[in-house]
C-alpha cells in the first residue's frame, strides 16, 4: 500500500514521459536517499494493535505484508502507471504470474473468454487448458480478422485477451477495432503489451481494459530478474485483483522491484536504440537467398505494416524470418552463430535467437503450429544493442554456412 502524497503526484501527473521513468514514484525515506531505497523487509510492526486491525481493515494508512504491498515495490507501480496512464498497478513475480492473475481475477465457473490465437506458449497454455480446468469457455481466433471476432463475441462474454504484436510471428491486432467489439457485448480486454513495451504502445489509448507486461524483458532488459505487473482502474486493481493477488501469492520480490525501477530509467533510450538496429536487420534480411519471409511490422511488406504505424510509435525490437530448408537447415543456421546467442529470452541489450518451433511453442502440435503462422524453419531475434554491423556481419556469416 503507498502512503500518499497527493502533492508529489500531482507534479509526477504533470512530468513527461522521459521524466516519470527516471523520477516518477519515488519516496524518499528519512535519510534522503538519491537512489531509490531497497526495503527487504517482510513484516512490518505497530505501534498498537488498535493500529494493526485499523490497517487490516483498511481504515489506516501504511503496509501489513510484503506479500500485499512493500515501499519499493510500491515505487516500481506507481512508475509504470505513471508511464502506461494507468490508474493503479500491481506488480508481480513474473509476467504469467500477471497474465494469470489478471484473467482469474475476472472470470467464474460458466463464463467465456475470447483470445487471439497467436499468443506465447504460456499465454496459450493458460487460455486453452487451465481455464477450462476451472469452467471457463474458450474460443480462439485469428486476432488481425475482425470478422471472426464478431462472431466469436457474444452477449455475456466476460474477457477477451490478446498479444499485439504477438510472439513469434509479430500478428499486430486492431486494438481499437477490437476493444469497442469486445465492450458492445460487456467484455473486458486483457493486452499483453510486452512486445510492443509502454513506451511505443498504449493500449490504454485504444480502449483497453487491463494492460500486462513481463518486465523481465525490456523493462529490466539485462536478464538479470523475473518480475510483471498487471494495469487497470483502480476499481479493478482494488476489488477485483487485490483479493486473488493478496490469497495466491504472485508477489514481486521488493529486490526484483528495485533492479527493474533502474530498468525503466533508461527504457526509452534502450527501446529507441533497439528499434533502431532491428529496422536496419530487418532490412538486411529481406530478400536474401535461402529467407523466404521476413516479418518485421516497419517492413512495407508486413501484412499489417500501416496499422502498426498507426498504432505503435516504432516497430518493436524483434524480427521473426524463415529459412529454407525447416528445422534442420534452422538448426544449423543457430550453431553456426558466433555473437547472436541462443535463448528464449528477449528484450536484452545481448542479441538473442530462438526457434519457436521447438522452444517458446513446442507443446503445441505441429497443425496448432501451423494454424498461428509458425514454421519449422521460423526463427525469431530479439535484436540487442551491440554495433549493428557486428550483428550484420554474424547472420551474414550463418546464412552463409552449409
Amino acid at each position: 500500500m503507498v502512503t500518499k502524497n497527493s502533492d508529489q503526484e500531482r507534479r509526477e501527473e504533470k512530468w513527461r514521459p522521459q521524466t516519470r521513468l527516471v523520477r516518477g514514484g519515488t519516496r524518499r525515506s528519512s535519510f534522503g536517499e538519491t537512489s531509490e531505497a531497497l526495503f527487504l523487509a517482510s513484516g512490518y510492526v505497530y505501534d498498537s494493535p488498535e493500529t494493526a486491525e485499523a490497517r487490516f481493515k483498511g481504515e489506516a494508512e501504511g503496509y501489513i505484508y510484503s506479500r500485499y504491498g512493500n515501499p519499493t515495490v510500491a515505487m516500481f507501480e506507481r512508475r509504470l502507471a505513471l508511464l502506461e496512464g494507468a490508474d493503479d498497478c500491481r506488480g508481480t513475480a513474473s509476467g504469467m504470474a500477471a497474465v494469470f492473475a489478471a484473467l482469474m481475477a475476472l472470470v467464474r465457473a460458466g463464463d467465456y473468454v475470447v483470445s487471439s490465437r497467436a499468443l506465447f506458449g504460456s499465454c496459450q497454455f493458460i487460455v486453452a487448458e487451465i481455464l477450462p480446468r476451472f469452467g471457463v469457455e474458450t474460443t480462439f481466433v485469428d486476432g488481425p480478422d475482425l470478422d471472426q471476432w464478431r462472431a466469436a463475441l457474444r452477449p455475456g462474454t466476460k474477457a477477451v485477451f490478446l498479444e499485439s504484436p504477438s510472439n513469434p510471428t509479430l500478428e499486430i491486432i486492431d486494438l481499437k477495432a477490437v476493444c469497442d467489439l469486445a465492450h458492445t457485448v460487456g467484455a473486458r480486454v486483457v493486452v499483453d503489451n510486452v512486445f510492443a513495451t509502454p513506451v511505443l504502445q498504449h493500449p490504454f489509448d485504444f480502449g483497453a481494459d487491463i494492460v500486462v507486461y513481463s518486465a523481465t524483458k525490456h523493462i529490466d532488459g539485462q536478464g538479470r530478474c523475473l518480475g510483471g505487473a498487471v494495469l487497470g482502474s483502480k476499481e479493478f486493481i482494488n476489488e477485483e485483483l487485490t483479493p486473488f493477488y493478496r490469497h495466491t501469492g504472485p508477489s514481486l520480490s521488493p529486490f526484483n522491484a528495485w533492479v527493474l525501477l533502474k530498468g525503466l530509467e533508461t527504457l526509452d533510450l534502450r527501446v529507441a536504440a533497439h528499434c533502431s538496429n532491428a529496422h536496419i536487420i530487418a532490412d538486411f534480411l529481406e530478400g536474401r537467398n535461402g529467407i523466404t519471409r521476413v516479418l518485421y511490422p516497419g517492413l512495407p511488406s508486413h501484412p499489417q505494416h500501416a496499422l502498426a504505424s498507426a498504432q505503435m510509435k516504432d516497430a518493436g525490437t524483434l524480427v521473426t524470418f524463415e529459412l529454407e530448408g525447416g528445422k534442420d537447415r534452422a538448426f544449423q543456421f543457430l550453431k553456426s552463430l558466433k555473437l547472436i546467442e541462443i535463448s528464449n529470452n528477449l528484450g536484452d541489450t545481448k542479441s538473442l535467437v530462438t526457434h519457436p518451433a521447438t522452444t517458446t511453442h513446442q507443446r503445441l502440435t505441429p497443425e496448432e503450429r501451423a494454424g498461428m503462422g509458425i514454421s519449422d524453419g521460423m526463427v525469431r531475434i530479439s535484436v540487442g544493442l551491440e554495433d549493428v554491423e557486428d550483428i550484420k556481419e554474424d547472420l551474414a556469416q550463418a546464412l552463409a554456412c552449409g
